[in-house]
């Protein structure tokens, strides 16, 4: 216990020595200005220059956040001063951009080609998707802690990394059809996908292109360590992928993965099967203690025989040995296989089950009138609405007004942190309700403002996105409750007297209850926001 918060506070440590990287990566997303991989163990300090490595890795952040969650969840506290949650909250700033940042990825080389290129990689989208959820609403300070300590997330941008690592899946990126890395998305730690068919199909893919005798290549054509790649050179020319194929190396760390993900499901006779591989291949010390390697490789006088008949030649084992990372996971699947630990001991946000989306949604719609006449006209065609006034407590704005609000979540003058950036809210962040000091606050959709997008003068375009932020809201809500579409009507709206616009007739339509495919409810506002 001990151990785990001196490793969590030395990781905080060595990141918040580069402040100044986390507050210029949230306006560039760019390498230059990532924080580092890799710290000197006794001084924290940066061991590799800015050029010298790729350390855009928004995985390797995002893991740390998630890990930070589910210990924290637990009952450890790793955090212990507002400054260090500032921080924190500026490391949700850096990695929710993930969906649309290409890096490094876990292999630290980005491309497939290995020339130096990032790319979007679902394995860093995934597990920023995973960090995003378990840390949103997370006090750090755990019961001992307030309104101040407390970790808050976009909504939107949660559903942007669900939307993109969807899309994505069962691919890893652009370059690369399939990875081992994407185990840890799929299942533990991440749990990230959603869609049981999806995860299948992804395990499924790994398993029938990448499993060999001695673990999973990490990907297909992966040069690195085999005999063949040129250790001098740091990246490969650009039609070298070919000589690799059929003898990459494979890594025992992906058997352990499998063992975990079929703990974690239920699925007793992937567990043995995979442990029956692992147990055939594992090492031991003068003591008798367990030694995994790094990777299993073919020697140099056996690649041209194993490219003619793959999975034909011994293979030795290479690189770091014993491999801490496969080390820690095995010695998990142990502690879980014979019951020592429980699933929820290791995941206390009980990411590994798999909540459905409500298939059957009500959308509520809260009519705002610009004044009395609005509201009288509204009426004549049976439809209620409130204006301001009257909904008083209750306090409606445009959506710029949240986007300013959420600039000063993280901002800290003594660390020189300035808090998010100034962006647009997302349609589940203004469908959503906000209490402050004992007052409740809803906001209009970002396109409805007029000062901000001048598309939305022209009415009928408007039309448009509200019934596609309706069938947004229908395919992307997985909150507790219901969203609340808050509306503003207009005289320019509704254009003159007698005349029926567009903008009416959808009103009706909302009114009758149903509208792109989704059911809605109208109501006052106030009967809304109690419910």
């Amino acid at each position: 216990r001990s151990s785990d918060l001196k490793l969590m506070r030395g990781l905080l440590f060595c990141m918040m020595r580069q402040i100044e990287k986390v507050e210029k990566f949230k306006k560039s997303q760019s390498r230059a200005d990532s924080l580092h991989a890799k710290y000197n163990i006794a001084t924290g300090a940066k061991c590799v220059s800015d050029e010298g490595w790729g350390h855009l890795q928004i995985d390797a952040t995002s893991l740390y956040i998630l890990t930070l969650a589910q210990m924290t969840a637990s009952g450890l506290q790793i955090v212990f001063t507002l400054d260090e949650v500032s921080f924190v909250q500026n490391l949700v700033f850096y990695i929710e951009s993930a969906y649309r940042t290409p890096d490094y990825g876990i292999w630290e080389r980005g491309d497939k080609t290995n020339n130096g290129l990032p790319e979007l990689n679902a394995s860093s989208v995934g597990m920023a998707k995973a960090a995003l959820e378990a840390i949103d609403e997370m006090d750090l300070f755990g019961c001992r802690g307030g309104a101040e300590s407390v970790i808050h997330v976009l909504t939107d941008e949660k559903q942007h990394c669900d939307t993109i690592l969807h899309s994505l899946l069962p691919r890893e990126s652009t370059s690369k059809e399939v990875d081992s890395s994407l185990l840890s998305v799929i299942s533990f730690p991440a749990f990230a996908c959603s869609d049981p068919e999806l995860v299948n199909k992804t395990r499924e893919k790994i398993e029938r292109e990448l499993k060999g005798k001695y673990g999973c290549k990490r990907f297909l054509r992966d040069g690195y360590q085999t005999a063949r790649e040129d250790p001098n050179r740091l990246y490969y020319e650009p039609a070298e992928l070919k000589i690799f194929e059929n003898v990459e190396c494979e890594w025992p760390v992906f058997f352990t993965y499998f063992i975990l993900d079929g703990l974690f499901t239920g699925r007793d006779e992937q567990v043995e099967e995979y442990r029956h591989l692992l147990n055939s291949i594992l090492d031991y010390d003068d003591s008798g203690s367990v030694l995994i390697p790094e990777l299993y490789f073919v020697p140099a006088d056996k690649v041209d025989l194993e490219c003619e008949s793959p999975h034909s030649q011994k293979r030795y084992p290479g690189g770091k040995f014993p491999h801490m990372w496969a080390q820690s996971l095995y010695f998990l699947g142990c502690l879980l296989y014979d019951r020592l630990i429980d699933p929820p001991e290791l995941d206390p946000l009980n990411r590994h089950h798999f909540i459905a989306k409500n298939i059957d949604l009500v959308i509520q719609i809260a009519l705002v009138a610009e004044d009395e006449s609005i509201k009288e006209e509204l009426s004549v065609h049976g439809i209620d609405s409130q204006t301001v006034d009257e909904l008083r407590p209750i306090h409606v704005h445009p959506a710029r007004y949240l986007s300013k609000a959420y600039t000063r979540l993280g901002k800290n003058a003594k660390l020189g942190l300035s808090g998010r950036p100034f962006l647009d809210i997302g349609y589940l962040g203004t469908s959503k309700l906000y209490s402050h000091r004992k007052t409740i606050f809803a906001f209009h959709p970002q396109f409805m403002d007029h000062e901000q997008f001048y598309l939305s003068w022209d009415v009928d375009m408007l039309v448009d996105f509200i019934q596609s932020n309706l069938a947004y809201l229908k395919r992307s809500w997985n909150l507790n409750g219901r969203p609340t579409m808050t509306l503003e009507v207009t005289r320019y709206l509704l254009g003159e007297q007698g005349h029926k616009t567009s903008m009416l007739k959808l009103l009706q339509k909302l009114n009758s209850g149903y509208s792109m495919g989704a059911r809605s409810v109208r109501d006052v506002a106030k009967n809304e926001i109690a419910d």
